[in-house]
């Protein structure tokens, strides 16, 4: 079952129940902890199991890669993805409320692991009720088909503080934070002590990749996030979360983008320049 990196509502309603199917609930709230949790419990996709992402999805603050969410190691992962019932045959659909950045994380960071048949449900779970789509409050079963998921990580798809930072004035790079404009601008800053930006650049907030949670087509995708001239793209956020709708928008346009894991967090935090304003 080849799948990814988006699926349908309708798709899941046909495929759902189907073994090497599995369905996982990343709803989250920054600033919320447990909130995604509760909400899994109340009500979810049929046989849906839950992942954190602050929990399951990320390393203790300050660790690996850094910042508030940094990437956990691969040990961590494994033991979360077999937790949800991940094995090395499954094709994974994630999906979060609409769009918020959870289901995204965990595709990428699916990816990231060596674990390519995934991906994220279009419309999130708001577009599963507005198409008919059942809900129950029954936990899934603990059971794992196949092989388990053995990590593979992979280096290729990420970019570091050090590499960014000696970079700043390279014109092959094209940097995007995913931020909302008024914090990419340097206007508010609510949850990281400096504000403002990574100097160079741009700005293309990750809900408008994705309004409502649903994604723009391929064609506006690639409008939006084709940098041109052959040019490197990478993007970043607050935390490493919501950066990973822009990578994920980026595969579904038929283009390749890294992701800096640490983002704003972490550059912040280590005193690297900041620029404000657009």
């Amino acid at each position: 079952m080849a799948i990814g990196p988006l699926v349908s509502s309708d798709w899941l309603l046909d495929c759902l129940g189907q073994r090497e199917l599995v369905v996982v609930d990343c709803r989250w709230a920054l600033g919320s902890p447990g909130a995604g949790r509760n909400a899994w419990e109340e009500a979810h996709i049929p046989g849906a199991h839950f992942l954190d992402v602050d929990e399951d999805l990320s390393g203790p603050p300050g660790s690996g890669s850094g910042g508030r969410h940094p990437l956990p190691s691969a040990e961590a992962f494994a033991a979360a993805a077999a937790s949800a019932g991940i094995g090395a045959d499954s094709a994974v659909v994630a999906y979060d409320e609409a769009g918020e950045g959870g289901a995204a994380r965990l595709w990428w960071l699916l990816r990231h692991f060596g674990h390519e048949d995934a991906a994220v449900l279009d419309g999130g779970l708001k577009g599963w009720r507005e198409a008919g789509g059942p809900l129950d409050g029954v936990p899934p079963r603990p059971w794992q088909s196949g092989e388990p998921f053995v990590p593979r990580e992979r280096g290729d798809d990420v970019a570091s503080a050090d590499e960014l930072g000696s970079r700043l004035e390279d014109g092959a790079l094209a940097l995007v934070d995913a931020r909302a404009a008024p914090r990419y601008r340097g206007e508010v800053e609510p949850i990281d002590p400096v504000a403002g930006h990574i100097p160079g650049a741009s700005n293309i907030p990750f809900a408008s990749l994705a309004p409502d949670g649903r994604y723009l087509a391929g064609d506006e995708l690639r409008a939006r996030l084709d940098p041109g001239d052959g040019r490197e793209l990478v993007a970043y956020c607050g935390s490493g979360v919501t950066a990973a709708t822009l990578v994920l928008g980026a595969e579904a346009a038929g283009l390749q983008a890294r992701l800096y894991p640490g983002s704003w967090s972490d550059w912040c935090a280590r005193g690297l320049p900041v620029a404000s304003g657009d």
